[in-house]
C-alpha cells in the first residue's frame, strides 16, 4: 500500500514539475513575440506611407524561394517589386539582395539578381550577398560585411517584424517596408505565421543572448563602394 503511495506522489510530482516547465515554455514563447511585434511595430511601413526625406545605405530584398530555373516565387517577386520602387523612388542609389546560395543546385541571389536586370537596374547598383541562409545572417552580414548603417528592409508583412528587430538589434537604422502586392492561398500565410511564431523566438534568443557568428564571415564590402566584387559570376546579357 505504501509503495503503490509512493509511485502516485512520484507521478504527481513530475507531472507538477512538466507544467511548470511547459507553462514556462509558452510564457518564454510568448514573451519573445510579443517584445518583438511591440519593438518592430513602429518601424514598419505601407509602401504607400514612406514619406522620407532622408536617403538609406540601401534597400535589403531579403530571399525566399526560387524554382529550378531560378524564377523567384511570388512571394519573392513581390519583393523583388517593392524594392525596384523604392529604389526607383530614390530612397537609396543600390539595393541589396541577400538569400541561400550555398550549393551549386539552389541559388536565390543570382536568380534575384536576374529578375532586378530585366526589370532595369543595372549592375552598380545592387549587391549580392549569397551566404544570407537566415534572417539573421543577413542582418549580420549586412552590418558586418556591407557596412550598412541605415536601410530600408523588404519583405512580407508576416515575416517583417523579426526582420526589423533583427536589423536594429545588429545597430542598424532599419525600417521595414510590406511587401503584400497579391493576396496569398490562406493555408500558406497560416504555415508561414506558425512558423513565425517559434522562429521569433530562436532569434530573440540569438539576438540578445547567444550572438553566434553567422556561417560565413568574409572581406568587408562596403555598401557605397563598387557591387562587381560581390558577384560569383557577370552575365553580360544584362
Amino acid at each position: 500500500m505504501q509503495r503503490k503511495f509512493n509511485n502516485k506522489s512520484r507521478i504527481l510530482r513530475l507531472l507538477t514539475l512538466l507544467s511548470v516547465v511547459m507553462l514556462l515554455g509558452f510564457l518564454l514563447t510568448l514573451f519573445a513575440n510579443l517584445s518583438i511585434l511591440a519593438y518592430s511595430k513602429q518601424y514598419i511601413y505601407e509602401i504607400d506611407d514612406i514619406k522620407m526625406d532622408n536617403r538609406f545605405d540601401t534597400i535589403i530584398v531579403l530571399g525566399a524561394g526560387v524554382y529550378s530555373d531560378g524564377t523567384p516565387c511570388p512571394m519573392l517577386q513581390d519583393r523583388l517589386d517593392t524594392g525596384i520602387i523604392l529604389f526607383n523612388d530614390r530612397l537609396s542609389n543600390t539595393i541589396l539582395l541577400t538569400g541561400d546560395h550555398g550549393r551549386k543546385t539552389y541559388d536565390e541571389v543570382n536568380g534575384m539578381k536576374q529578375y532586378v536586370f530585366k526589370k532595369g537596374l543595372n549592375k552598380e547598383n545592387v549587391f549580392l550577398d549569397h551566404a544570407g541562409f537566415s534572417t539573421y545572417e543577413s542582418m549580420y552580414r549586412a552590418d558586418y560585411i556591407y557596412q550598412v548603417k541605415s536601410a530600408l528592409v523588404v519583405t512580407q508583412e508576416f515575416h517583417m517584424a523579426r526582420s526589423v528587430f533583427i536589423a536594429r538589434k545588429m545597430g542598424i537604422e532599419a525600417y521595414g517596408v510590406i511587401a503584400d502586392r497579391r493576396v496569398y492561398p490562406r493555408s500558406e500565410l497560416l504555415s508561414l505565421n506558425v512558423r513565425e511564431y517559434f522562429a521569433r523566438v530562436k532569434d530573440f534568443l540569438l539576438v540578445t543572448i547567444l550572438k553566434p557568428l553567422p556561417t560565413y564571415l568574409g572581406d568587408q564590402i562596403p555598401i557605397d563602394g563598387k557591387s562587381d566584387i560581390t558577384y560569383d559570376y557577370i552575365d553580360e546579357t544584362y
